[in-house]
């Protein structure tokens, strides 16, 4: 019996390093198992039985092909924070992926109230997952800080470099920022605040096996993205029982819950300045955010997302069955 084909299309692969790579690869991962599965950054006509594209801008070519060549087919659209945040009520071939799709998936559970109820109704929840790994001696001396995106708008880098320099002189406190620099005014602000700032360093782009290390090896993430579909940083900190300072967006609510005791407000550099400083200060805060993270940690562990995203490849799958009849026999012939 022939194994089921599916596309996996992302706007960026292995050597992006970025949050659509890594869910993409993982997905690949977990459907193995069900179907021949790769990963492309389009599609142009290859024989596939369904197709799951992440992005609706981003991926809007593939995905319109796809539908005009093959309406009969499954297409599930996995939809991004900037989808959600900016794209879809401004870019019509944004809208058009959402039209085109046969099931949708948001990656937390706060954005399923952006979703209109026709969207709704063809919506789930995939959390995304991560493998633990703790790190259970934290380095003597400061209290490390990393912070882990991109240099670009959306992961609000220059928030962070603000809140850096009001920390008081004196602050026992260490900034670690990784991330590669998409935009080099940003680039230059972080070289600027390095040497303006002793709490400041940023190290550039890492491998993901030593970005984790770096986060497992820290007390806390600072994680002050503006615009965030549901981060996969956020998890892994999270995983390596790590607590996180967040920005209070949709992205970080739906991870960590509406109760969770250590956001800022979005672009606010003085309070996560603040916050910074009362959990270096407070022991009580900080073992405080580290449960309310513990009692969030199963939503992200790896058999949960793979259940799920395995449940939506037979739900895709079952659609071909149903509505795709099965070729007719050949004729008989008369001996």
């Amino acid at each position: 019996m022939n194994r089921p084909r599916v596309r996996i299309v992302s706007p960026a692969l292995a050597s992006a390093n970025n949050g659509n790579w890594h869910t993409a690869a993982r997905w690949q991962r977990f459907l193995a198992p069900l179907a021949d599965v790769d990963v492309a950054l389009d599609w142009q006509g290859e024989a596939i039985d369904a197709l799951i594209a992440l992005h609706a801008r981003r991926s809007a070519g593939a995905i319109a092909r796809f539908h005009a060549a093959q309406p009969e087919r499954p297409l599930a659209l996995v939809l991004t924070g900037t989808d959600l945040y900016r794209d879809l009520p401004a870019d019509a071939a944004a809208r058009n992926s959402l039209d085109c799709a046969t099931h949708v998936v948001v990656l937390q559970e706060e954005a399923m109230h952006r979703l209109d109820a026709s969207t709704r109704a063809r919506a789930r929840v995939i959390v995304q997952s991560a493998t633990r790994l703790r790190r259970k001696h934290k380095s003597a001396g400061p209290i490390v800080l990393a912070a882990v995106g991109h240099l670009r708008d959306e992961k609000d880098p220059a928030t962070l470099m603000r809140a850096a320099r009001l920390l008081p002189e004196g602050a026992a406190i260490e900034l670690i920022h990784i991330g590669n620099a998409l935009d080099e005014g940003l680039a230059n602000a972080a070289r600027a605040t390095m040497q303006a700032c002793p709490h400041y360093r940023w190290l550039g782009g890492l491998a993901a096996a030593v970005t984790r290390r770096r986060i497992a090896a820290s007390h806390a993430l600072v994680h002050m993205s503006r615009m965030e579909g549901g981060a996969n940083v956020v998890i892994e900190a999270v995983r390596s029982g790590v607590p996180v300072l967040a920005s209070r967006i949709d992205g970080n609510v739906g991870l960590l819950g509406r109760g969770y005791d250590g956001y800022f407000a979005p672009g606010d550099a003085a309070g996560l300045a603040a916050l910074m400083q009362r959990f270096a200060g407070e022991a009580g805060f900080a073992e405080h955010l580290a449960a309310q993270c513990a009692e969030r940690e199963p939503l992200f562990a790896p058999a949960v997302e793979r259940a799920a995203v395995k449940g939506l490849l037979r739900d895709m799958l079952s659609r071909v069955e149903a509505t795709i009849p099965a070729p007719l026999p050949p004729p008989r012939t008369t001996p």
